[in-house]
């Protein structure tokens, strides 16, 4: 069971790592998505520090603090369901399985998280 969470959790760790450096650099598709969301430019460092703190702490939590590791998995499922519903509420369905496969990634941690 350990290897499947371990394999899970880097996937998970790799895509919000980058993705969040992907958001730092403000990258046009990026900036895209964003626009037709109605996010404002201005959220963009913010949101990608809360995606590279998630996947430090899932990184922490594969090496051995496990608390951390939980933890950062809820706040990630919890970004992402928030990021899912900001594409409702837009009506942008076209790119909504991009924050979809981030969500169950990181609910997939969450769920082989607790069951370590």
């Amino acid at each position: 069971m350990f290897t499947v969470y371990a394999i899970i959790t880097v996937i998970a760790i790799l895509a919000n790592a980058g993705i969040a450096i992907a958001d730092f650099l403000r990258a046009e598709f990026i900036l895209a998505n964003s626009a037709e969301v109605g996010l404002p430019p201005t959220w963009l460092p913010w949101l990608a520090a809360l995606k590279a703190a998630g996947a430090a702490g899932l990184l922490l939590g594969l090496v051995g603090v496990p608390v951390i590791g939980v933890a950062a998995a809820t706040g990630l499922v919890l970004f992402f369901i928030g990021a899912i519903a900001a594409h409702i509420r837009a009506r942008v369905y076209d790119n909504i399985a991009f924050p979809g496969g981030y969500l169950a990634l990181a609910a997939a941690s969450l769920v082989l998280a607790v069951a370590q």
